[in-house]
């Protein structure tokens, strides 16, 4: 289905879309990178499976209800209410999940969990499975490229508990075979639970609007499904609209412009490393300069790192007295890659954070500075050697970004390191065979089984 000419209530032609989508009317180059961003989401989900936060979530979670009818990646089943809950939250709780920079967005983890735990509840298919996928990252994106980003922004808003509802709920409508106008209600009924404020920033609360985003577009879906009403038009509604009440009018023409031609969803970034997404660059632009030089610590006499004003204000100066403040810090996560050549999440622990190495060459032997002529996504380095070498690395756009994307080995990889230790050998082996062939899979519980954890 395609839609070429812009339209005044973006509500309806978005609903109408995904309730006529079928698998074939997706590109197969579109199929594929849904496929890659559902991999990249379960991957994440089991590297973020051990964090502290995501067991407050799992406790909360269990006293949602007494069923275990739903998967929770690489843990005990719940209801499917608290497994949306918390398999939103382990998405994004290791900071390495992907994330749509036109909106500052992370989109996966309000999609990929309520898709599943309908999916399962259904026995879907995979391929059922992956264009529901598709339509709620492409819903997402597209409602984040229309909210006009710095206004929504300057107010104080963040997006994924906003905007990431309506992916949410187009996803579990498509896979309920709602018809269009009830797709609308799940939509109004999305806007009604849209939240999240950039207050919480360097908290793990800022995390829990992609958890609680997942968990309201579920609810959207399933309760439109039972006819439930909602606004005819939540976008551009001059009174109460998302784009009005959150931004300054937003473009409605932007969000349904080329729809079903010009993919939104191809522009999400994926990310290999654990740290914030604005300095994914910084972490590249490391590995690059060290493997290019061999570069070790006890060469360099002084590293500066620049960065865009923006990624600055916030990961400047951050420092790493905790696993979370770590994730988010430029100076450490630039300093424990070049000593350990890698980026991955046990050197977020509590004994890597100990490290005296690290700590003393993050403190004595980086500097972090604005410059105007980096690119917000990107980076530049600059090293003086102790011999009086200098020598320089910059990134226009970090690894994983569309104009440089992870590869599937790369995938895969990822999923192999996050999955150690969570899933026994054979599960990891199974789970995997099954997302990298999801289009031939029979029957999404087949792939929840072999993502949960035995009793």
């Amino acid at each position: 289905m395609r839609v070429t000419d812009p339209a005044p209530n973006p509500a309806s032609v978005l609903a109408a879309w995904s309730a006529g989508l079928r698998s074939d009317d997706i590109p197969g180059r579109v199929r594929e990178r849904a496929g890659d961003i559902l991999l990249d989401a379960i991957a994440s989900a089991l590297a973020g499976r051990p964090s502290d936060e995501a067991r407050m979530i799992e406790r909360v979670a269990r006293g949602m209800g007494d069923s275990r009818e739903a998967t929770v990646i690489g843990g005990q089943p719940l209801s499917r209410a608290g497994a949306v809950l918390l398999n939103g939250y382990q998405v994004t709780a290791s900071t390495v999940c992907d994330v749509y920079r036109p909106a500052s967005c992370h989109v996966s983890p309000e999609i990929v969990p309520p898709a599943l735990a309908m999916a399962e509840r259904l026995g879907a298919s995979g391929a059922a499975l992956l264009t529901a996928v598709a339509i709620g990252l492409e819903v997402t994106t597209r409602v984040g490229r229309g909210i006009r980003f710095p206004a929504f922004r300057k107010r104080g808003w963040h997006a994924p508990g906003v905007i990431g509802p309506f992916g949410g709920a187009a996803a579990v409508a498509h896979l309920l075979g709602l018809d269009a106008d009830r797709t609308r209600n799940a939509l109004g009924l999305a806007g009604s639970q849209s939240a999240g404020t950039q207050a919480h920033y360097g908290t793990p609360t800022i995390k829990f609007h992609q958890s609680r985003g997942a968990l309201s577009g579920f609810l959207a879906g399933t309760l439109a499904a039972e006819g439930f009403i909602a606004a005819d038009e939540i976008f551009a509604n001059p009174d109460g609209g998302i784009f009005h009440a959150y931004s300054d009018g937003g473009d409605p023409e932007a969000v349904v412009a080329d729809l079903g031609t010009d993919w939104e969803l191809e522009r999400i970034a994926l990310r290999l490393w654990p740290a914030a997404s604005s300095i994914q660059s910084a972490v590249g632009a490391t590995l690059d300069l060290a493997g290019a030089h061999d570069l070790r610590p006890e060469q360099v006499r002084q590293l500066r790192v620049f960065l865009a004003p923006t990624p600055y204000e916030r990961h400047g100066e951050m420092g790493w007295g905790t696993r979370f403040e770590a994730l988010l810090s430029t100076r450490y996560c630039v300093a424990v890659t070049l000593h350990d050549r890698r980026c991955w999440l046990d050197q977020f622990e509590p004994d890597s954070l100990a490290r005296a190495d690290v700590d003393a060459f993050a403190r004595d032997h980086i500097a972090v500075a604005v410059a105007d002529d980096v690119t917000t996504e990107g980076a530049r380095l600059e090293a003086t050697l102790v011999d009086g070498t200098e020598i320089s690395v910059t990134r226009e756009v970090p690894k994983g970004d569309a104009a440089d994307p992870v590869t599937r080995d790369e995938l895969i990889g990822k999923f192999n390191a996050a999955s150690s230790g969570i899933l026994p050998d054979d599960q990891r082996a199974r789970a995997l065979e099954l997302l990298l062939g999801i289009e031939r899979v029979g029957d999404v519980r087949d792939l929840c089984a072999s993502l949960a954890v035995p009793a």
